[in-house]
């Protein structure tokens, strides 16, 4: 079962996304939350796997709640839920706490495909979004994988390999199949591989790994 908590200052919004969740049979919403304190509150109560985060909410933001989220409470995953797709909440969000960022706009399908992703420990971006970043990421391509390669040369054969899978959206499970490891050591390399990089989180090292041509495009 994935235990969700719902963060949106909209009672009607926060309706019709549970309504949303609840035809999911694997995904239980646990909490709800009016705004960001709120939401990190709870999060640190209920320990959920998966937090949605509206992004302009009371008290708090949805990215300073985020932030506060991944450094509070590391293993719970944070899927941003917005109305709102401007380049600098975009680019907040991803190099912040966030795992995923979706639109409240998009296909409901992709709200329950995110909060899977994020559950299993991937990253998730919906359609619009993730044409939007590759679009901002063609400019300047050649200097940015220039800078990648140097900075993934660090990492050893095996790090390459996991950063690769991350690349091209793979969870730790699926990851650990993929290279014949037990999970948890999947997750070793992750967080060495991360440090060394010094990326904050899943979204950050699978465009590193784009950039450093390690997945096909």
């Amino acid at each position: 079962m994935i235990r969700v908590l719902l963060a949106d200052d909209e009672a009607l919004i926060r309706a019709g996304v549970r309504a949303l969740l609840g035809t999911d049979p694997a995904v239980d919403v646990v909490a709800e939350a009016a705004n960001g304190r709120e939401a990190v509150d709870l999060t640190i109560a209920h320990r959920p796997d998966v937090v949605l985060l509206d992004v302009q909410m009371p008290v708090l933001d949805g990215l300073d709640a985020a932030d506060e989220i991944h450094r509070l409470v590391p293993g719970t995953g944070v899927l941003i839920l917005t109305t709102f797709s401007e380049d600098a909440y975009i680019a907040r969000a991803l190099g912040g706490g966030a795992s995923g960022f979706l639109l409240k706009a998009g296909d409901p399908r992709e709200l329950l495909a995110g909060v899977h992703a994020v559950a299993d420990g991937a990253a998730y971006l919906s359609p619009r979004v993730a044409r939007h970043v590759i679009t901002e990421l063609s400019g300047g391509r050649l200097t940015r994988a220039t800078t990648a390669r140097t900075r993934v040369a660090t990492l050893t054969s095996r790090e390459r390999d996991v950063l690769a899978l991350v690349g091209t959206g793979m969870s730790n499970a699926e990851i650990a199949r993929r290279l014949h490891l037990v999970e948890g050591t999947v997750k070793a390399y992750m967080t060495s591989l991360m440090d060394r990089l010094s990326v904050r989180n899943r979204v950050q090292a699978a465009v590193l790994a784009h950039e450093a041509g390690l997945v096909a495009d």
